[in-house]
């Protein structure tokens, strides 16, 4: 028997845990069973309002166009027969017609044999004429009754007949063809003033969380700003959808009910977040009550995307995303896309794959599709696809990705060297006219962007210093940004050079210790008493860099076969190390000066690095890369560059 006054169990998320995960295909099924896969009904729209809408019917043309034979030129209406032969020192003399065809006026007067008719371009050609006769190619006489033609002309030189460019009865756009400013100007020129579309489905995006800020407002500790809303929210506008955005939903069971029945006056409906069986998800347990037929699937083999709920209720799909950005996004697209397409009347996706090679070993899973979001190089040998290892969480991987390669469930390791398939996630592969491959810093992005300015299209992708060297040395970059130094001299860089790569000097970046300020165990002391302190606490946590970054290098040569806590824990750049000290995850870590000053940080310093950059030297003298070069020789640029706080 229940006891009233005490207070009910906590639930156990153990026990909620995904049991019945199925594979993407038979979630798929499972899903579209219960679906109308089919557009929701039709409307029309003015043709002014028309762009980015699908259109419903196909569409036959009423009239001709041009809808009457049509001069092409300035010059005068002949008939061919009587210019043959026409020379610039053999003339050939027609009588000029008093008639002047000008454009909108239809000619009154037939053109005989041995006659002529001025005309202007676009205007009707006049009964008997053949040809045009351009006007640079006739002299009128003195007399201005006659015209001597110095250029013979065929049957047809110069003339659009009725019909040529759109023949009455032809269909000239089909149903489902989207409307851009292309199909709208041949809607025009059939003299439609309005068309008929289907209509755009209505879709709710509902984010739930206490921890969810709207964008524009101040964030408070341990929470972030939506952008689920606004990537789903864009993508369901390019998929000819209308999102309807109800806002943010605090975990409230009652608030979360009434906000989804609202949203189910809508023809689809989205949450983002709380898709997992844990005791806290609410999203979860609130779509759960729905029925005809309700939850058809939670839990696909995918990662990402492993948590993905799909409902359907009374034909209408209920979809809870994934609350990490990079899992929402390939779930949207994966699950929901083809729904909304279906709806909006939009054809299946046409999906676009390139071969490509992977430049290292990746892990996986066993017993999950993985998606693993690459960036594509162009190396001497093909494509090359550098994996986006920013993890589901990311919200600029999916962004800065130019596709993704699928990995069975079934495989465990994808070796460095294999061929795989990138499906692109655009049309197409936009070579870029750089490619930098190395170690992030702040200076690149200066770089870059007055590259940009001068109209060079860069991609960039930061691996580190020795994944930017590799990438030189196997020609998949223009440019790597490294900082590496030899343990043996202390010298940067110059050490890894050989016939093959060319180094282009930099600028220097001093290296230090950061803490937070009034930190007793670092203030006032030096680099090897502040180590020394540190070590000696075992409270006192340390945030580490990733293997093969040269910042690691500089602190395995401080801790000198030491691992204080929080060695483990690898982040891969200066920011990520200034944020987890300003956080208090950690109390000390290696990184930049410049990076200290804009987390307001304490700093000691090490020791000055150089930051080169290693170029092919077969790649030396291509276009962009001297445009490289030039710019980071520029005084404006070395001058923004010392403003920043590096050294020459």
């Amino acid at each position: 028997m229940n006891d009233p006054a005490r207070p009910p169990a906590r639930p156990d998320p153990r026990q909620a845990q995904f049991l019945t995960v199925i594979t993407r295909d038979e979630a798929t099924s499972r899903f579209q069973r219960h679906l109308r896969m089919a557009p929701l009904g039709t409307e029309t729209v003015p043709l002014v309002r028309a762009r980015g809408r699908i259109l419903a019917d196909d569409v036959r043309s009423g009239v001709d166009v041009p809808a009457f034979d049509r001069s092409n030129v300035d010059g005068f209406a002949v008939q061919s027969a009587d210019t043959f032969g026409a020379m610039e020192e053999a003339p050939r003399t027609l009588t000029m017609n008093d008639e002047v065809l000008a454009t909108g006026v239809a000619p009154r007067e037939e053109v005989l044999p041995g006659h002529a008719t001025m005309i202007a371009t676009g205007a009707m050609v006049p009964r008997g004429a053949d040809a045009i006769v351009m006007v640079e190619h006739t002299d009128v006489a003195p007399d201005g009754a006659h015209l001597e033609v110095t250029r013979a002309v065929a049957p047809g030189d110069n003339v659009s007949c009725a019909g040529t460019d759109i023949a009455k009865g032809e269909t000239v756009l089909r149903r489902g063809q989207l409307l851009t400013s292309r199909e709208i100007g041949v809607l025009a020129a059939i003299g439609l003033a309005e068309v008929a579309v289907h209509r755009r489905p209505r879709v709710a995006i509902l984010s739930t969380g206490d921890e969810i800020v709207a964008p524009g407002s101040p964030l408070r500790a341990g929470t972030i700003y939506d952008s689920n809303a606004a990537i789903v929210g864009a993508a369901v506008e390019e998929l000819g959808g209308e999102p309807i955005q109800l806002g943010i939903v605090r975990d409230d069971d009652d608030a979360l009910r009434q906000a989804l029945a609202r949203a189910l006056e809508h023809d689809a409906v989205i949450l983002s977040g709380g898709t997992s069986k844990g005791a806290g998800d609410l999203s979860y347990r609130v779509v759960a009550g729905l029925k005809d037929p309700g939850i058809v699937a939670h839990g696909v083999a995918l990662k990402p995307g492993k948590p993905i709920c799909l409902a359907v209720t009374a034909g209408k799909p209920v979809v809870i995303l994934p609350g990490f950005p990079t899992s929402a996004v390939f779930t949207f697209h994966e699950f929901v896309a083809p729904v909304l397409r279906a709806f909006a009347g939009l054809p299946p996706a046409r999906r676009e794959t390139v071969a490509a090679t992977l430049p290292m070993r990746v892990n996986s899973e066993r017993g999950r599709t993985e998606y693993l979001l690459v960036g594509l190089a162009r190396a001497d040998s093909g494509l090359v696809g550098y994996p986006m290892g920013k993890g589901s969480g990311s919200v600029t991987a999916f962004s800065h990705a130019d596709g993704f390669i699928t990995i069975d469930q079934h495989t465990e390791i994808v070796d460095a060297g294999a061929k795989v398939a990138v499906q692109l996630l655009g049309s197409g592969v936009e070579p870029a006219d750089l490619t930098f491959i190395g170690s992030h810093c702040v200076g690149v992005d200066l770089i870059v962007g007055r590259l940009r300015e001068r109209g060079v299209e860069t991609k960039t992708m930061y691996v580190g210093s020795m994944g930017g060297l590799a990438a030189a040395k196997r020609g998949e970059c223009d440019v790597a940004g490294i900082h590496l130094m030899d343990p043996a001299t202390g010298e940067y860089n110059r050490h890894l050079m050989t016939e093959s790569l060319t180094l282009l000097p930099g600028y220097g970046r001093m290296q230090g210790i950061v803490h937070r300020r009034g930190d007793s165990r670092f203030a006032g002391k030096s680099a090897a008493a502040a180590v020394a302190a540190a070590l000696a606490d075992p409270l006192c946590v340390l945030v580490n860099r990733n293997s093969g970054s040269g910042t690691r290098i500089l602190v395995d040569g401080l801790l000198d076969g030491r691992r204080p806590p929080g060695y483990a824990v690898q982040t891969r750049s200066h920011n990520a190390v200034a944020a987890a000290v300003s956080q208090r995850r950690a109390d000390w870590g290696v990184a930049i000066d410049t990076v200290a000053r804009d987390y307001g940080l304490d700093f000691i310093a090490l020791q000055e690095e150089r930051y080169d950059f290693v170029v092919p030297t077969a790649r030396l003298e291509r276009a962009p890369v001297r445009l490289f070069r030039d710019v980071l020789a520029d005084r404006d640029v070395r001058a923004a560059l010392a403003a920043l706080g590096f050294r020459r």
